[in-house]
């Protein structure tokens, strides 16, 4: 992991690479490079930010119309200049960079040292890039069949590209399990592991699919074949992502800027499904499977993260209305338990990335078993919306700081008109219940709207618990999910420890540490289980701890007890989730930005986790 970016054409490369590695910044990473061919190979590579390397590189050799890039997220060996990308072959004519891990790689190292290789760094990525010269040079093959003989020898997952001194017109790519697009322009190639570099140069995309190799050479066509050496016929797409979402639009930091975008977000991933004119939702991704979800025995939701909290909504939302058993399951854990999987399951996979990695493993997995597969995604053209049975896109738009806040949001959405279409077709809901969520999830976005209008009141707040250690969420029901999603959100971007807890599980544990050190977030409204969640407050305040409240407009009851209320709109108890969420990403990102820390990319952190 973490960030590709190479190209091949007329211009020159270097401002390209570097422009489009700033485009990937909000994948996380902990160092960068560049690698350029023009008559020699010229690298460069620095750990930290690709400001670091634009320092190191100015004033050098940075001529040449084809070269990569990389923003690494460290994986084998720590983050320093020798580790990050790109890598050379011995003889340093070949350069590579790769995304992903090879497994195997210590048994290949073992046997390319016992051949003569010496290696200067610790990445898995530089015995790759051994492997392939070694090929190339004991089996007298041309670099094209030394890439595709070593990668039928590698074990793992991986993205990659390579660049020869020898043939400056050639870029060579390959995927397997990790994200890679390709676009062709006028004379021009770029490759990136998201379209989020490319769509400024061409629309035209072809996304590679695994065990897929790539051959682009100046002057012709694009070239597919399989590892195995099977020709295929490049299937190629039209980008539709507006260049502006790639930009902060004003904002000081692009997660407050998709914070703000979530009455548009929420309502794009409506548009065309919640048919408020008719009173019903359509789902078009999913309808032909409408009859399996209707006679489901099991509903399995999968995922890793934010997405796993919004799979928690999902269960409350589906075992409420459709009276279909539902389990959630982190997907890294999944995979490895050996679970009961049979073909009358429907597994729902959410990723916001559509590119996780265990979740991908896991939807595998449960397809093997007969199970039928539906994914929730927002990125077109990803690989899990290629390995499931139908779907739903979200339509939230790229998300480009680290911690999810507006893919939540629509995950959510997605979620609930599910539960409701399915509902409706099991007759396991009132026609007036159903036209009643119906007509009141339409109005989402304009009480998300009126929740952004407490943003003042939540950086008052925000100031003054910004150097607390520790924070506890509370919440219940359809709100505990909301609590887990807030202490997430605060310690992914600002390092505090925060937990969420159902709030009647604080005296079985968490109570023993409040004190008037401790700030106690309680998701309040007058809906659900409130007159529980008073006596919980009151149990907070009779230990000193201080308690921030979401209440519902107009509340009087915790209002007189709580240190902080933030008021948040009247919703029907299902939808609470969708706007309980926001003044807490708001907490999130005031109490991150007055400690000084870097809001859209987190520190450890990546955007799409496509290792496992």
């Amino acid at each position: 992991m973490c960030g590709i970016v190479a190209y091949l054409g007329d211009k020159q490369a270097y401002p390209i690479l570097i422009k489009g590695l700033k485009r990937l910044e909000y994948r996380g990473y902990d160092s960068s490079g560049v690698a350029l061919i023009n008559g020699d190979l010229n690298l460069y590579k620095r750990k930290g930010k690709v400001a670091e390397l634009e320092k190191f590189a100015k004033g050098k050799n940075v001529e040449g119309t084809v070269g990569i890039a990389h923003t690494r997220w460290a994986t084998h060996g720590e983050p320093n200049d020798v580790n990050a990308h790109p890598h050379t072959s011995q003889d340093k004519n070949l350069a590579i960079i790769h995304n992903g891990i090879i497994e195997n790689y210590n048994v290949l190292k073992e046997e390319l040292i016992n051949r003569g290789h010496v290696f200067e760094s610790e990445t898995d990525t530089e015995v790759l890039i051994h492997l392939v010269e070694d090929v190339q040079q004991n089996e007298n093959v041309d670099l094209v069949e030394a890439v595709r003989i070593a990668l039928n020898q590698v074990v793992g997952a991986y993205a990659m590209v390579i660049i020869s001194k020898k043939d400056d017109g050639k870029l060579i790519a390959a995927k397997k399990g990790s994200p890679m697009v390709i676009g062709v322009g006028d004379n021009e190639f770029l490759i990136a592991s998201d379209a989020t570099p490319i769509v400024e140069y061409t629309r035209k995309v072809v996304y590679l699919e695994d065990e897929e190799m790539a051959v682009m050479e100046r002057g012709k066509e694009l070239q597919l074949k399989s590892i195995s050496n099977i020709k295929h016929t490049p299937y190629f797409q039209e980008l539709t992502m507006n260049l502006d979402v790639l930009e902060k639009g004003g904002y000081d930091h692009f997660m407050l800027k998709e914070i703000f975008e979530q009455p548009t977000s929420i309502k794009e991933t409506m548009r065309g499904r919640l048919r408020i004119d008719d009173g019903v939702v359509w789902l078009g991704g999913i309808r032909e499977y409408t009859a399996k979800l209707k006679n489901a025995k099991r509903i399995l939701m999968i995922a890793c993260g934010t997405s796993w909290h919004a799979g928690l909504v999902g269960e409350y939302l589906f075992e409420d209305l459709t009276r279909i058993p539902v389990e959630v399951e982190y997907a890294s854990e999944f995979r490895y338990r050996n679970p009961i999987i049979t073909e009358d399951d429907v597994v729902i996979a959410i990723s916001q990335s559509g590119e996780t990695a265990d979740t991908l493993a896991a939807i595998k997995m449960a397809k093997e078993k007969g199970a039928t597969i539906l994914g929730i995604c927002n990125v077109v053209g990803s690989s899990i919306p290629r390995h499931t049975d139908a779907g739903s896109y979200t339509h939230a738009g790229p998300e480009i700081g680290v911690a999810s806040t507006k893919a939540f949001t629509s995950q959510v959405t997605i979620l609930t008109m599910m539960a409701l279409m399915i509902a409706k077709e099991r007759g396991t809901i009132s026609r007036s219940r159903y036209h009643q969520l119906v007509y009141e999830l339409e109005t989402i976005p304009e009480k998300v709207e009126e929740v952004l209008k407490t943003n003042d009141i939540v950086k008052k707040i925000s100031a003054l618990y910004k150097d607390s250690r520790n924070f506890l969420y509370l919440g219940r029901g359809y709100n505990f999910p909301v609590a887990l999603e807030g202490a997430l959100k605060l310690k992914e971007i600002s390092y505090i420890h925060a937990e969420g807890y159902p709030a009647a599980e604080m005296k079985h544990g968490p109570i023993a540490l409040i004190d008037e050190e401790m700030p106690v977030v309680v998701i309040a409204p007058k809906r659900g289980h409130y007159d529980k969640l008073v006596s919980n407050i009151q149990e907070v305040k009779a230990r000193k701890g201080k308690v921030i409240a979401v209440v519902t407009k107009g509340d009087v009851d915790v209002a007189k007890i709580a240190d902080h209320v933030i008021e948040i709109p009247d919703v029907d108890e299902l939808l609470v989730p969708l706007i309980a969420t926001v003044p807490l990403q708001l907490l999130s990102y005031y109490i991150a930005v007055m400690r000084g820390c870097n809001v859209d990319q987190p520190r450890n952190l990546a955007k799409s986790v496509t290792v496992e």
